[in-house]
């Protein structure tokens, strides 16, 4: 039985947190690149678009994180692709950031006035005029406080990623306990890592909440 320290168990925990805010880091702006795609797609063509939107959604959001990394990280391997944790991590991360941002972004374009398309529209503007404009300045100030909101959701998710050996805090957490015996202490270390990360995003979503209304 190994037995730690309070000074070992927090430099294993920092080390790993290093992970999960590169982690987090990582799946939150790839899927920011990729959700105004998805977005634009969704509101090119508006029978397609909600078609796609509704199955992407659904399927995204419809099935756990946890199944979406074992299907990543053992379907691959058998087309003869080996990405790894970080890759698996990464990929099914970002999907899933993507599947919930591209919701929060399309409620805010909605929640613009169906007036104003059709205004555009009498004034010549083309599609991506209207949303240069007109649309998105109105959409991203009501979208910015649930997108940071979303990160926090996120930060939380790595967590599952410990199940294929990606080594971020839940993952050290759970080395340590296993070999120390005291899962309490190590367990409860780790939600004291993941409140420090996420604490400041919560507060920061309110406020921004607060200001923009």
């Amino acid at each position: 039985m190994a037995d730690f320290s309070s000074w070992d168990v927090l430099r294993n925990l920092l080390f790993a947190m290093k992970w999960t805010v590169l982690l987090s880091v990582i799946s939150f702006f790839g899927a920011a690149l990729l959700t105004p795609a998805l977005l634009l797609l969704c509101l090119g063509n508006r029978k397609k678009g909600r078609i796609f939107f509704a199955m992407y959604i659904e399927f995204v959001q419809g099935t756990p994180v946890l199944m979406q990394l074992f299907l990543v990280f053992f379907a691959l391997p058998l087309a003869g692709i080996d990405i790894g944790p970080w890759g698996t991590a990464s990929i099914c991360l970002i999907l899933y950031a993507s599947a919930y941002l591209l919701e929060i972004w399309k409620t805010a374009v909605d929640a613009v006035p169906q007036g104003q398309w059709e205004a555009c529209r009498v004034l010549g503007f083309s599609f991506f005029q209207t949303l240069r404009h007109v649309i998105l300045p109105q959409s991203i100030r009501p979208a910015i406080p649930t997108t940071v909101g979303f990160s926090v959701q996120l930060i939380k998710s790595t967590a599952l990623t410990s199940i294929i050996g990606f080594e971020e805090i839940t993952r050290a957490a759970v080395v340590m306990a296993n070999a120390s015996y005291s899962p309490f202490k190590m367990y409860a270390y780790a939600a004291l890592g993941y409140f420090l990360l996420c604490f400041p995003l919560s507060l920061l979503s309110r406020r921004l909440e607060e200001k923009f209304q």
